[in-house]
């Protein structure tokens, strides 16, 4: 599979991968999953998959102030939708770097009140999911 160039975020997705592997996943990396909504490719940065079960991760890097904060809302619409196919169980979201304003608003469920969601889709920090994976419990 063929990687794109996602700037920052490659950096965590590669600090992803051995610890999802450590926990008996198996990976795949930037991976073509379908449209996204309004159109355009849907890109998932890791589909992780143990004992049949397959997870859609799509990773987040805000280092300052900037655009990603606004994007975690669309990208867990994204994973939403993307989750409807039935191919996927469960899909992450992993929030990393110092500059995030709405990290803990996010991760803490904030968005429940203004996205109607199934709970298929969780937020987490760069920590907690590294602590996750490498206890193979994503």
């Amino acid at each position: 599979m063929a990687h794109r160039d996602t700037g920052t975020g490659a950096v965590l997705e590669k600090m992803m991968l051995p610890a999802l592997e450590r926990g008996g996943y198996s990976c795949h990396a930037q991976v073509r999953n379908g449209t996204r909504l309004g159109g355009g490719t849907h890109f998932v940065d890791i589909v992780a998959e143990k004992g049949g079960q397959k997870l859609l991760i799509s990773v987040k890097w805000q280092q300052v102030s900037g655009t990603a904060e606004q994007k975690v809302p669309f990208e867990i619409i994204c994973l939403e939708d993307a989750l409807r196919s039935g191919e996927y169980q469960r899909a992450l979201v992993v929030l990393g770097g110092d500059g995030w304003k709405l990290r803990d608003f996010y991760v803490a469920g904030g968005l429940d009140d203004y996205l109607k969601l199934s709970g298929k889709v969780e937020v987490l920090t760069l920590e907690a999911s590294i602590g996750r994976a490498n206890m193979g419990k994503v």
